[in-house]
């Protein structure tokens, strides 16, 4: 009886942390409906058609050519040898270490017109102007979708790998026997047998694509992430922010069910071979070097050109950054980044433990809706803590006025508190899902043996899980570090005021055209952003098979 009454307070307590953690959703439904000031019909009328139609047209380019690219090269890498493979399988992961909206200034500086590119060209041929030549115009939609895609393809090309791999030589084989060619066995055999875990890659990329905002307005994009962003801080409308988020997280909704899709008909199609992988057909010559190339191109270019620009700038121009605003903005970003990681620890710990204390199908869907804040874009998750934060504000001043005569102000509103709030709501699927592969790994013996000799669930969480969970809880505080680093869409809205984070800071000179300035800073993000790749090739080392599933346990990079 004493065993149900513990076991009913952690799930009473794994509930209440994931009303917590759903409440900015409920926040931005209620603001954009019951609010009263309905902006819907100058919606309608005025931008609500073009953010649409141009964030539709971003996620269908990015899909596409994050499926063509990732499909691709991960077929390659799997079942063919070639010059550079070994380096390759990994450095075409690397584009995930880099955000999206530094990946955008980096190529702008390259490709725009007084950039090296454009000027090498009219030294060589003599043009002096832009009539002597056409180039083309990198700040616009397909530039976007571009520049996008190349950091992005990771997600398809790992779920594509991991597939490819699971499917094993025989059936591959088989096909070769009967007089099929490697290409003809894709065709046929691999693609169909993947498409469940590549839709998994292309949603996540897609969602990404969703959530980004500095590479979009930087291109001159004129997105849903962009329009909340603008509608709140540029024009002062909450409200009509809220109502433009309740349309993006319709977009998130239908992502989700497209990623959930794809992961149900992986586990149902595809199973994890017992059958050596594919060994791969050697190319030699031409063959041999196009593959080479056809791998080499996505990851110098979504990796190797951003890295190496950033590299010169921080090189030769990283004194023009006064040391006293890059380690004012470095230090703001590790104390948040490592207060998130620590009470995602803690909250995500909790939460993993009573679900498998529980076992409760009340407590699993709480589970599932935590997760689903991962998804959601960081525009939105702005504005939906922004509402409760400013609620429980004005309350608690109201309260105190009115019997203490003292005004408070607004504590969490515009606070360092606030911000990592939302990053808690936002990265705490990756805490809990590195957790919960953990503690899946704990053989339940041990925590029955604990119970039998009068341990309860606390007293056998702290001696026996916990130590045997030091690696997960090391590489969710990581993963969960390196996440809050990058982030800038919240960031942007809930930040205090003259505080600058890396990503901020970053954005802001970028803003005004004073990249190379900020070389220093981008370089350190994009250096924190490494730590996830290195783990993950480790992974990749240990494992002959990899499952998407475990990937995504292990944090989405971007």
């Amino acid at each position: 009886m004493l065993s149900r009454a513990n076991n009913f307070w952690w799930s009473l307590g794994a509930l209440a942390v994931s009303a917590l953690i759903i409440l900015p959703a409920f926040a931005i439904a209620w603001l954009a409906i019951g609010s009263g000031n309905s902006i819907w019909p100058q919606l309608a009328r005025t931008v609500l058609p073009g953010y649409v139609l141009q964030t539709v047209a971003l996620m269908a380019g990015v899909g596409l050519f994050t499926l063509l690219i990732g499909s691709v090269t991960a077929w390659l890498i799997t079942m063919y040898r070639f010059p550079g493979r070994k380096v390759l399988q990994w450095a075409l992961v690397l584009p995930l270490a880099i955000p999206t909206y530094i990946i955008a200034y980096t190529f702008v500086h390259v490709f725009e017109y007084a950039g090296p590119v454009q000027g090498i060209f009219r030294q060589l041929f003599g043009w002096s102007s832009p009539v002597d030549y056409w180039f083309p115009e990198l700040r616009s939609l397909p530039g976007a979708i571009l520049v996008l895609s190349l950091v992005l393809y990771p997600y398809v090309y790992l779920t594509a790998r991991a597939s490819f791999i699971k499917q094993g030589a025989a059936q591959i084989e088989v096909a070769r026997t009967l007089g099929s060619t490697l290409p003809q066995a894709l065709r046929r055999i691999a693609l169909p047998l993947a498409h469940p875990a590549i839709a998994v890659g292309v949603s996540l990329a897609m969602m990404e694509c969703l959530n980004d905002i500095g590479a979009v307005e930087f291109f001159g994009v004129r997105t849903l992430s962009v329009g909340i962003y603008a509608t709140w801080l540029g024009k002062g409308n909450l409200p009509g922010a809220a109502q433009l988020a309740v349309v993006m997280l319709l977009f998130v909704t239908a992502l989700i069910a497209l990623e959930r899709s794809g992961r149900r008909m992986e586990r149902a199609d595809t199973r994890a071979s017992k059958e050596a992988a594919p060994t791969g057909v050697r190319l030699h010559g031409i063959k041999g070097f196009t593959a080479t190339v056809v791998c080499s191109v996505p990851a110098a270019l979504g990796f190797i050109l951003p890295a190496g620009v950033l590299l010169s700038f921080a090189m030769e121009r990283g004194g023009q950054m006064t040391a006293r605003a890059y380690g004012a903005a470095a230090m703001n970003s590790v104390m948040v980044s490592l207060i998130a990681a620590l009470v995602i620890l803690a909250l995500g710990l909790f939460i993993a433990y009573a679900q498998k204390l529980s076992r409760s199908p009340i407590v699993a869907l709480a589970v599932r809706l935590i997760t689903a804040g991962y998804a959601t874009p960081g525009a939105v998750l702005g504005i939906g803590v922004l509402v409760p934060l400013a609620a429980f504000d004005n309350a608690l001043d109201g309260f105190m006025r009115d019997h203490f005569g003292v005004s408070t102000g607004l504590l969490l509103t515009g606070s360092v508190a606030g911000l990592v709030f939302a990053y808690v709501v936002r990265f705490l699927a990756i805490g809990l899902g590195s957790l919960e592969a953990g503690l899946k790994r704990i053989t339940p013996n041990l925590t029955s043996a604990a119970r039998t000799l009068g341990r309860g669930p606390l007293s056998t969480l702290v001696e026996i899980d916990l130590p045997l969970l030091r690696p997960a809880l090391l590489s969710a505080a990581l993963l969960v570090f390196v996440e809050a680093m990058k982030e800038l869409s919240a960031t942007l809205i809930l930040r205090p005021f003259n505080f600058e984070t890396l990503a901020t800071l970053v954005y802001a000179q970028a803003s005004l055209d004073q990249l190379e300035d900020t070389g220093l800073a981008a370089l350190t993000i994009v250096v924190a952003g490494i730590i996830p790749i290195i783990l993950l090739s480790r992974m990749m080392g240990k494992a002959r098979i990899i499952r998407p599933a475990q990937l995504l346990s292990s944090g989405r990079f971007r």
